[in-house]
């Protein structure tokens, strides 16, 4: 598609959005190409008005696309028509009237504690490179919150020993410093030492690595966490994200402050944050209706 090349260089050097983010918008871009070469005589990108972005609309509802995941491609083309806009190639958005759907608000999964407590404390990993390293990802998204991009780029001096904190690099590359516990060393340490004969570069190298040497991947983070959660859950989604909403919906049942829990998750503003309280509120529900005589 005309365009889409600088739109995607666009949000990888400007906007610094993630591989994963701007793969999601390239995805959604081809696909309403797509849709316009099999329903519109003009082609041109540039011609599209409201009414061809409302017949794909319709056409994704036709084809039971959940709301949540049109909406994400309405802001898409949203985002790609200002773009057009900011290049002068066209005079209006044709995004702009069209309407975002309704959509239920969906609460976080989250795995219960004493479900990660039977696998971090019973579950044998196995003491070999991979075993160790197995255990310290899960452990490290469950004690940490970190999301998966920001695990895999974690390097080793971003992991402060003495001072027990690792500093993380989140999105729009903002910093922010996680504190971590003395016990939480320990596995950091164990890792450590199975992983020496594999580094080359012990300042600059990544933290994680595969058993080649090499740096980690996504998919490999994925299988690793949804093999393990296999153990413990039978939720359908067992995700590395999993563990971030389950580490964050842990801390707030423990009492924990909601403006830490946002500092903690890198989260930009207080209302990403706020919907973990659903599920501490439901908890609460649960309890009281357990407890109370009158309930």
């Amino acid at each position: 598609m005309k365009h889409k090349e600088s739109f995607l260089k666009y949000l990888t050097f400007e906007k610094r959005y993630s591989p994963h983010t701007v793969r999601s918008y390239e995805n959604d871009l081809n696909q309403f190409y797509d849709f316009c070469i099999n329903t519109r005589s003009e082609h041109g990108i540039i011609k599209v008005n409201f009414k061809d972005i409302r017949a794909w609309v319709v056409f994704l509802m036709e084809n039971r696309i959940s709301a949540r995941t049109i909406n994400r491609k309405i802001s898409t083309l949203k985002t790609f028509f200002k773009f057009l806009m900011r290049e002068g190639l066209i005079d209006s958005n044709p995004v702009d009237k069209v309407l975002t759907l309704k959509q239920g608000k969906k609460l976080p999964q989250f795995i219960e504690q004493a479900q990660m407590d039977e696998l971090l404390d019973f579950y044998q990993f196995g003491d070999d490179f991979e075993g160790v390293r197995n255990r310290l990802i899960i452990e490290m998204l469950y004690v940490t919150g970190i999301r998966r991009a920001e695990l895999i780029n974690l390097k080793d001096i971003d992991i402060d020993i003495s001072r027990l904190t690792i500093k993380v690099l989140g999105k729009r590359n903002k910093e922010r410093i996680i504190p971590i516990t003395k016990e939480f060393r320990k596995s950091i340490e164990a890792y450590r030492i199975v992983r020496n004969d594999k580094k080359t570069d012990t300042v600059n190298s990544c933290f994680f690595l595969t058993k080649s040497g090499e740096k980690l991947y996504e998919k490999l983070v994925y299988r690793i966490v949804n093999k393990h959660l296999e153990l413990i859950t039978t939720m359908e989604k067992k995700s590395p994200h999993i563990l971030r909403h389950t580490f964050a919906t842990h801390l707030l049942n423990r009492g924990a402050d909601l403006n830490a829990i946002k500092e903690l998750l890198g989260h930009s503003s207080l209302s990403a944050t706020e919907i973990y309280t659903h599920n501490t509120f439901k908890k609460l529900k649960q309890i009281y209706k357990q407890a109370h005589p009158r309930a």
